[in-house]
């Protein structure tokens, strides 16, 4: 087991587990620092430095931001965020506003493919959390239609699902620059899932990234193989970026899902971060 694990989400996004369970979990298993980085919202983080307080367990304020590329999506974590840039919320607000209104439309299209789910279930799995994606997944899995999120995205809600609907995101380089503008340390998530097969073209992406301002490579991933997390340290430390990393988790309840704990970077991948950032 990892002592760092630097990506996972809660329910103020589309995590299963309250900021409070998940750092009980992750204190529970060990693990020394953990960062909340949860999508387009920060909003679990106060109430995971208070469940912190009771652990020795540190937490990294973070956000994970999806961006759009030419078919296909890059997704950007931002380490150390400054939770009280009132323009960032703001535009935290817009992404979320963004996601409710295609949740609203994919729900409309499953409709008319006749799969019977409702936007109140939606509502209700969210539980006033930012409505994204998985809480129709969920809905799918209640009525069951699929048995497991993960087929409900590559059946319906994935870029080539049947009831897919895009929504407006930020390019990635423009993603960066919000980070830096907020004083976050940008790192891109899950690199594998952008490209995995044309590793030329990854790296010319990663380069690209690196010119804009980001630091970091997600590189110890939940997911991933010893061969490719292998691959993924060449390649960081070829652009001279961080080596990042995490599980990953949401408790999805979807088979094989890396647990807290399981993925993660060293402790030297924070003391990096921290002196980037300019904390002792």
């Amino acid at each position: 087991m990892h002592e760092v694990d630097l990506h996972l989400h809660t329910t103020y996004s589309d995590g299963t587990l309250t900021p409070t369970e998940l750092v009980d979990l992750c204190a529970s298993k060990g693990l020394k620092v953990i960062a909340i980085s949860d999508h387009d919202s920060t909003e679990g983080i106060s109430e995971a430095l208070d469940a912190a307080a009771r652990h020795d367990i540190e937490i990294v304020k973070a956000i994970e931001l999806s961006t759009d590329v030419p078919g296909s999506e890059i997704h950007m974590l931002g380490y150390f965020i400054d939770t009280d840039d009132l323009s960032f919320q703001d535009l935290l607000k817009i992404f979320r506003a963004g996601r409710e209104d295609r949740g609203r439309k994919m729900v409309e299209k499953l409709n008319e493919l006749g799969v019977d789910i409702s936007w109140e279930q939606v509502e209700r799995i969210a539980d006033g959390a930012s409505v994204g994606r998985p809480h129709v997944a969920q809905a799918l899995v209640e009525r069951g239609y699929v048995q497991y999120k993960k087929e409900a995205f590559d059946r319906y809600l994935g870029r080539n699902g049947l009831a897919y609907v895009e929504r407006m995101r930020l390019e990635p380089e423009q993603a960066v620059q919000v980070l830096l503008d907020n004083g976050a340390l940008p790192v891109m998530a899950h690199p594998l899932y952008y490209e995995r097969k044309d590793i030329d073209k990854l790296k010319t992406t990663v380069s690209n990234l690196k010119e804009a301002g980001m630091v970091g490579l997600e590189v110890f991933y939940g997911e991933f193989s010893d061969d490719e997390v292998a691959m993924l340290e060449g390649i960081a430390k070829q652009y001279d970026l961080i080596p990042c990393g995490g599980s990953d988790y949401h408790a999805s309840g979807n088979p094989g899902e890396a647990q807290p704990g399981t993925a993660g970077p060293p402790m030297s991948t924070v003391e990096t971060l921290r002196k980037l950032k300019g904390i002792p």
